[in-house]
């Protein structure tokens, strides 16, 4: 027996669990400045790059759940 949440519910997991995704993502390109001056600026720059593309799941994850249009 399944329950269902109403919107309101779902609306608030939604917002916790993009909130984590918010998080790994700049905590990844914070890595990756520290990274760039403590190695190599391409070592840096590859763990950014990877911070940045996880945020950018994060937006189509937002436009495609909430149907945001531009």
């Amino acid at each position: 027996m399944k329950r269902r949440l109403s919107e309101q519910q779902e609306f608030e997991v939604m917002k916790l669990v993009l909130d984590k995704f918010l998080w790994l993502g700049f905590g990844i390109m914070g890595f990756g400045l520290y990274q760039m001056y403590s190695t190599t600026i391409p070592i840096g720059l590859s763990w950014i790059v990877a911070g940045a593309v996880i945020l950018l799941i994060f937006t189509w994850i937002v436009i495609k759940e909430y149907e945001i249009i531009r």
